[in-house]
């Protein structure tokens, strides 16, 4: 590798420590025993979500504020890339007893 392109990649990794720009991150929630697990998660902007459906049966992952409504299937995944900050609280439309809370950070 020549002097140049390994001073690029330094000047990249550099401005990345500098900046504060980190990875996304992928969060997994269980659906097991029609409930979440954990209920509660704290993410960031950029994160991925994946809700993983251990049960036998259908379950939603719907936002309250209806900005956003997963399907999962028995046995299957979904996900959601987080895209803003805030509090979202988010339940099953076909268990309303299922609740969870995500908690997302810049």
């Amino acid at each position: 590798m020549s002097a140049a392109p390994k001073r690029s990649v330094f000047a990249v990794a550099a401005f990345i420590a500098a900046t504060g720009i980190a990875r996304a991150e992928t969060i997994t929630v269980q659906m097991n025993n029609v409930a979440y697990v954990p209920t509660t998660i704290s993410a960031k902007v950029g994160d991925t979500i994946v809700w993983n459906n251990g049960d036998i049966v259908a379950h939603t992952a719907t936002a309250r504020d209806k900005s956003w409504d997963l399907m999962v299937m028995p046995k299957k995944t979904a996900s959601l890339a987080v895209k803003k900050a805030g509090s979202i609280e988010y339940y099953c439309k076909f268990h309303p007893n299922m609740v969870g809370h995500i908690e997302v950070k810049q």
